[in-house]
């Protein structure tokens, strides 16, 4: 890390822009830096999940503390591509921890036959909300992508494999603190 922060305000953001990695300025609302905010906001739901469960009554804190770990530094990561244009930090060895937890999640899960509503257990429910921003950070990615062409493929994979881990965390949160899957019911306006 070249420059570390001294003063925290700057007052160089005042007039609605905001300085990249690369000592580039650019606007507050521009696409790299939505998707900035988003990866940034998937990082901190990735933290409250990761505190919620150091404290709560689930089995195997360590595994998942080790987990979500990771996944808050790759996110870091992300951000740092995000920031600094044409660099790369993520590496397909994070797509495929992903992929191997996945597999290894889902073995223990029955088949899903429906829907399921993002609610539950709290850990559930952190979960499902870290997924929903997961999909956001990564549709403001591909904007960014779609526009320089310089987002490199596994930034992108990162976010998609995310979104489909913290799916299946949720599943196995659910079931680790004792609850049932909240199915979404087709015909609910008949329950009225």
């Amino acid at each position: 890390m070249g420059h570390r922060l001294s003063k925290i305000y700057t007052r160089t953001g005042d007039s609605g822009t905001t300085g990249l990695g690369d000592g580039s300025r650019v606007a507050k609302d521009d696409l790299r830096i939505n998707a900035l905010g988003d990866v940034d906001e998937l990082n901190s739901c990735i933290g409250i999940l990761r505190s919620h469960i150091s404290l709560s009554a689930i089995e195997d804190k360590v595994a998942w503390d080790k987990s979500l770990s990771l996944i808050q530094h790759w996110l870091f990561d992300l951000g740092g591509e995000v920031c600094i244009p044409n660099f790369h930090l993520v590496q397909p060895v994070a797509i495929e921890f992903l992929e191997n937890e996945i597999d290894r999640m889902n073995e223990a899960l029955p088949m899903l036959k429906d829907f399921i509503l993002p609610a539950g257990t709290l850990s559930c429910s952190y979960a499902h909300q870290a997924r929903a921003v997961c999909r956001r950070a990564e549709r403001s990615l591909m904007s960014v992508h779609s526009r320089d062409q310089n987002i490199q493929a596994p930034s992108l994979q990162l976010l998609n494999r995310l979104s489909d881990w913290l799916f299946v965390a949720s599943r196995t949160l659910q079931r680790a603190e004792g609850g049932s899957e909240v199915l979404w019911q087709k015909n609910i306006n008949d329950t009225i």
